[in-house]
């Protein structure tokens, strides 16, 4: 990336860099006047399924907060389509899955994604984008758990009974379903690479609903496949987690180069735990509502923490919340640069 900022991927390969980047998920959404500006004449899968529209919605945040990254617009549940799932994304509620995937004639009716043919707005959309940044492209994907976590239960959960009970009573199906699923990340995120993203994030959103336990036996095997898949793309690759710290070592050890803290992870016992691993984090989202003082005091804190040392990308531990107001943003952004020491 010659000529470009470049500060993230060499944070990502644990490089020394002036100051740690700056980016936010969820960093294009609600909070800005732009976006909603936009959703008044437009559905997200709208705006998602027009390349030249999903660009001008990723590159908004890069020209208005000047982060030092740009991540691709769209939702993790935008490649099962492609899979043969009937959805619907429900404002206020989010992804309503309409036949949940219950039993073994569910699963075998998952078809192979083939992203080419199922996401051609996604690539062409990176493809838009490449000729355009100054900054490194986040492509994405949702992690094999998290996105059968809303195959199961038919939508977002708060106790994955559902999830949990196919998983206790019918192991041998379960892993049938994640290996589906992972099967379907690991190209879907190749084709992302292969359109030209820089880096890559895999969100388990909701893994933290697991016992570390559970993890290593449900997940963990899914997920060490889903990275060594990545892995010669020479693409790195963020892992993040919601809920995750009594997840985080074997999080780390399931792969990869990036790991992702929420705001309830201490940031200095996960560096201790993940050793030379990068990591990505983790100022709480609820921050970005208090007087600017308290920001500052707080990015300060998370900085101090970190103590300069190499392979640290300043984020939340969250997604940007919808109402947050959109100059706190931009203050993080001008706080990181200024204060970094």
């Amino acid at each position: 990336m010659g000529g470009v900022n470049d500060l993230l991927l060499r944070a990502a390969r644990g490089e020394p860099t002036p100051r740690p980047p700056v980016w936010f998920m969820r960093q294009a959404g609600r909070y800005q006047r732009s976006y909603r500006a936009l959703r008044e004449r437009y559905t997200l899968p709208e705006i998602v399924r027009q390349p030249e529209l999903a660009a001008r919605v990723t590159l908004s945040p890069v020209e208005e907060l000047g982060v030092d990254a740009a991540i691709l617009f769209a939702d993790i549940t935008t490649p099962l389509h492609g899979m043969g799932v009937d959805l619907s994304l429900v404002e206020g509620r989010g992804p309503v899955i309409h036949r949940p995937v219950r039993d073994r004639e569910g699963v075998e009716a998952l078809r192979a994604l083939k992203p080419e043919e199922a996401v051609p707005f996604v690539l062409e959309a990176i493809r838009i984008l490449k000729k355009e940044l100054k900054v490194p492209l986040i492509g994405f994907a949702g992690a094999p758990f998290t996105l059968a976590s809303y195959l199961v239960e038919g939508g977002p959960s708060r106790h994955f009974l559902e999830v949990k009970a196919l998983m206790y009573r019918e192991e041998a199906l379960w892993h049938r379903l994640m290996e589906k699923l992972t099967e379907a990340m690991a190209r879907y995120l190749r084709a992302q690479a292969e359109a030209g993203a820089d880096l890559l994030q895999v969100f388990d959103s909701w893994v933290g609903a697991l016992s570390p336990a559970d993890y290593r036996r449900y997940v963990r095997p899914h997920m060490e496949r889903l990275f060594r898949a990545l892995g010669p793309l020479g693409v790195p690759v963020i892992h993040f987690g919601v809920g995750t710290m009594g997840l985080l070592r074997d999080m780390g050890e399931a792969g990869g180069e990036v790991l992702g803290l929420d705001h309830h992870t201490p940031l200095p016992w996960a560096r201790e735990v993940l050793g030379n691993t990068p990591v990505q984090g983790n100022l709480d989202p609820a921050v970005l509502f208090a007087p600017r003082e308290v920001i500052r005091r707080e990015v300060r804190r998370i900085l101090e923490e970190n103590g300069g040392r190499p392979g640290h990308i300043f984020n939340l531990g969250h997604g940007i919340l919808p109402k947050t107001p959109e100059e706190n943003v931009r203050y993080v952004v001008e706080l990181v640069k200024e204060v970094s020491p």
